[in-house]
């Protein structure tokens, strides 16, 4: 793991120690804080064309909203993988070469669309 992923893991590790919430971050619990946070996400796009929903059409407050439950995710999920001793980086990686060859790239000229 980067040092900066990793400051960032124990920045989080300990400011749930210091609210004594470690006995709430078990492993389904934080799974659940993932996907509850996920549909809060969801919930700031809903209803909105893809149009609406680019950076270029949403207003500060909107794309702030955004930014937040993103962040949300972000900070449930590096606590899940911290609490199950999962390197976050190295699934990742270990994601994509997955998906490499599960998806092979297109060449160019190929169409990707049927």
């Amino acid at each position: 793991m980067t040092s900066e992923f990793t400051a960032l893991r124990d920045q989080l590790r300990n400011f749930a120690r210091e609210r004594e919430w470690l006995s709430y971050h078990d492993a389904k619990n934080l799974a659940m804080a993932v996907a509850s946070e996920a549909g809060e996400l969801l919930a700031e796009l809903r209803w909105l064309s893809p149009d609406e929903a680019s950076s270029a059409h949403l207003d500060a407050n909107q794309l702030g909203a955004i930014r937040h439950e993103i962040a949300d995710v972000f900070i449930f999920l590096v606590r899940l993988a911290d609490v199950l001793e999962v390197d976050l980086m190295a699934s990742v990686q270990e994601k994509l070469a997955l998906n490499a060859v599960r998806f092979p790239r297109v060449e160019r000229g190929e169409s990707s669309v049927d």
